[in-house]
């Protein structure tokens, strides 16, 4: 959950639930929050579980389990998935070379019964598994001047120069790891790490000292990582083969053998898997040329605020899983959406048929069938480009 939930409150948060975790839906306008990220910095409490690993035996007990290696190097991560038997994501994991531990970060929610999992397994190795997400609070600070943000309020060390690295200092005289992200947002990224205790004041120096930083919630981490191309757990990632997702920053195919590899490992032998992930432009346009303001979204429906903070009418929406038609022939099905505050317009991210080569399809929303353009992705070019990016061969 949200580790200062009435600092959040006294800024206006509405609250949601993300994986069983209390976290800041929005501020109130959304979308103004999407546009300060995109054009200068904004702030974010990431809601994330946290696994420790101890003992002479960590770097190799996790190693063992995930589909990437592990950095042997303390200050150094990596991006990972643990898999289930058939392939899919069980769930996708940052892991960090700590010194002393080995943390691993996962979604919101999977934290407990993993470490658990993990703990059920140790037979001969030294190793001491815990969950100890309540210990600390991460917030994450997003756009093109990021680094120009976090560098006035970091003491002691620079900003981290390589993603998935990160550096020691302190900010409001409380510790801090900050780490340089793989720019899920698109932009430039670093998550700051705290102890819990220091939250509070940790959140009020990264949104007040030095240049200003708007705070935002899930529901615009979603337009941003919609946008930039970024496949997330909840929506793309759970139960699927990876190669589906082109998650190659996540395999490392020269890795022995882990649970699921077998099956990452036929698939990219036989040269391509039986879906790929598309961006899609969805909307029609009406007698005066404006575009229809059709959505199809994951989860939820909720409306957006106008500059005044007046309502509007809640857009037309399916729910994931809304079939994607070339003609008559149902070819896939949209993940997740939302109308890009950037380009004004619904975009989305859609499975389909990996030979697909239409590029003028439909997507069925409340009975209708809505145009969608096949669109490369990212969708916006930011300041930095996501790692997560599909990539096939």
């Amino acid at each position: 959950m949200t580790s200062i939930e009435s600092t959040h409150a006294d800024h206006g948060a509405t609250f949601a639930t993300r994986g069983g975790e209390t976290v800041v839906s929005h501020y109130g306008r959304p979308e103004r929050a999407h546009r300060a990220v995109r054009n200068g910095v904004g702030l974010i409490e990431r809601v994330v579980g946290v696994v420790s690993v101890r003992g002479d035996d960590r770097i190799d007990y996790v190693d063992n389990v995930l589909s990437n290696r592990v950095p042997s190097s303390e200050g150094e991560g990596c991006y990972a998935l643990l898999l289930d038997p058939q392939g899919g994501i069980e769930t996708d994991l940052y892991v960090y070379n700590a010194g002393e531990r080995v943390l691993c970060f996962t979604p919101p929610g999977r934290a407990a019964a993993l470490a658990d999992e993990w703990a059920e397994k140790v037979f001969i190795q030294d190793v001491e598994i815990d969950d100890v997400t309540d210990d600390l609070a991460i917030f994450g600070v997003h756009g093109p001047q990021a680094t120009e943000k976090v560098a006035s309020v970091l003491h002691g060390s620079a900003t981290p120069d390589e993603p998935l690295t990160f550096v020691r200092g302190s900010t409001a005289d409380a510790g801090v790891s900050v780490i340089r992200t793989d720019a899920p947002t698109g932009e430039e990224g670093y998550e700051i790490i705290c102890d819990v205790t220091d939250a509070a004041a940790v959140f009020e120096a990264l949104s007040v000292q030095g240049m200003n930083a708007a705070p935002f919630g899930y529901q615009t981490w979603e337009s941003l990582t919609l946008e930039a191309g970024t496949p997330l757990f909840e929506h793309e990632l759970e139960g699927t083969i990876p190669n589906v997702l082109g998650l190659r920053n996540a395999l490392d195919f020269a890795k022995g053998c882990y649970v699921g590899q077998e099956v990452v490992s036929r698939v990219e032998n036989r040269g391509q898997p039986s879906r790929r992930l598309i961006g899609l432009t969805l909307g029609t346009e009406d007698d005066t040329g404006e575009a229809d303001d059709t959505t199809a979204v994951g989860d939820s429906t909720e409306s957006a605020e106008t500059g005044d903070g007046a309502a509007e009418p809640a857009d037309r929406t399916a729910t994931s899983g809304a079939a994607v038609f070339d003609g008559d022939s149902a070819v896939g099905e949209v993940t997740r959406s939302v109308t890009s505050p950037t380009l004004e317009t619904p975009i989305a991210l859609a499975l389909v048929d990996f030979d697909l080569e239409a590029t003028a399809l439909t997507v069925r929303i409340g009975g209708e069938e809505i145009p969608a353009t096949v669109t490369e992705l990212p969708f916006i070019d930011g300041s930095e480009r996501s790692a997560r990016l599909p990539s096939y061969h």
